[in-house]
Order: C-alpha cells, then structure tokens, then sequence
C-alpha cells in the first residue's frame, strides 16, 4: 500500500553487511513515511545505521531486502539508468566533508551534476547554477576556488550544487559535522529557510542534538529499527 502523499515511504527495510564475520542486519525492519516539506531529523549513535538509510533511500545502495519508494518510484524496480537519472534530477545530497573539486571554480562546481546528463542547455545550466550560489547566499563566489572560502562557504556551494534541478528532496548527511557552531547555524538556517519557503522536503542524519531540536520532526535509531522521538529531550548521541 502507498501513501499519496509521501516523498519517502520504506517498509520493512532490513540491510545486511554481507561481509562481516557474523553477518547480522543493521537496520531491520524500519518503516517510516516522510510527507512532502516535512523536515526531518534522524538521529542515533553512530553505528546504528543512520547513513546506511540515507544510502538506501537515496538510490546509493540497493543491496536491502524491504520496499522503499521514493517520490512514487519503487526503487528496487527501477533500472540503473532510471535510478542515476533519479538521484541526478529529483534528489540533492550534502555530505559532511563537501566534495567541492579544487581545481574548479565554484561555478563550475555547482555544475558538475549537469555534466550527468541533463536536457538544460549551457546556457540555462549556467543561468540555474549562479542563480543556486545567490540562493545560499554566494552570489559572488562563482569565479572563485574552493580554497579561497572559508569551510562555511564551501559547505553552502555544495549545498547550491544539491540545489542546482530544484529537486523536492533534500538528503543530508552530518552536514554541520565538520563546521563550526557558527558555521553550522548558518547552514542550518538555509535548511529551514529551504524547507519553509520552498516547501522542500529535508532529512537531516545527524548526532547533534541541537540540529534535532530545530526539526519538526525526529525518529531515533534503536536496536536497528526507527522510533519516534521527542524533539526536545534529544541530547548529543555520539
């Protein structure tokens, strides 16, 4: 059964490590529905498998047992090719550490998803990755190189690259993790402001319990399974 309303929909998800000595699963039986511009917090300590579900649900593992959809499409019956142009067009991922490549201009940073295949022309691609850079606040870095920002900055241009196709769906993983408090507020802030105004859809793994406190809504980790938790009471889970 599916929810016409949902982003995300996973049900009876189980992922198993098939190469450790004693293969045993490390989500097992998580189901959770994410409805669109819903801002979401997943939290847990680490270990328990909470970037292992970013990974399923974004399309970056399919090695589950479980049903997962994401916006309406059954993951597991999707093509290769059908699920790249998925994660290229409709999904945008931010990672802790930012990726951005050195050698290139912010610009042509925010543009390497296009470069997957994308039917936008040079010119509108260029048009949507200097509009990104404004929206996160960088409407003047373009020409610059990641290493003349602060690591602040260089987070919020790869933020602009997960926002380059306007995808509904914004995946993030410890985005804050290797910032500052100040840093990360920042970003945070875009998170919101992305989710309010735009009506985007944001699920946030993180340990942070002052990053849970801001969500509208958080699920723990527990035992390999996802349990709804109370914003407020969220400490720093390591």
């Amino acid at each position: 059964m599916t929810d016409a309303g949902a982003v995300i929909e996973v049900r009876g998800l189980v992922k198993t490590y098939r190469d450790a000595a004693r293969p045993e699963p490390v989500l097992n039986g998580v189901d959770v529905v994410v409805a669109a511009s819903e801002l979401l917090a997943v939290v847990g300590r680490s270990g328990s498998g909470k970037t292992t579900l970013l990974s399923v649900v974004g399309g970056l593992d399919r090695d589950y047992q479980g049903e997962v959809r994401v916006l309406g499409q059954d993951l597991h019956a999707l093509s290769d090719r059908a699920l790249s142009a998925l994660r290229n067009r409709s999904l945008g991922f931010v990672f802790q550490f930012h990726h951005l490549l050195p050698h290139l201009t912010c610009l042509e940073n925010v543009l390497v998803p296009w470069h997957f295949g994308n039917r936008l022309s040079a010119r509108e691609a260029n048009d949507r990755a200097a509009w990104a850079l404004e929206r996160v606040g960088l409407p003047d870095v373009g020409s610059r190189r990641p290493g003349q920002l602060s690591g602040g900055e260089q987070q919020r241009v790869a933020i602009a690259r997960a926002l380059l196709f306007q995808p509904p769906l914004l995946l993030s993983d410890e985005p804050t993790g290797s910032l500052d408090r100040r840093a990360g507020e920042r970003v945070l802030e875009l998170f919101e402001e992305l989710n309010a105004r735009d009506g985007m859809t944001v699920v946030i793994i993180s340990h942070e319990g002052w990053i849970a406190k801001r969500a509208r809504r958080v699920v723990r980790v527990e035992d390999g399974r996802l349990v709804e938790s109370d914003a407020q009471s969220v400490e720093e889970v390591g």
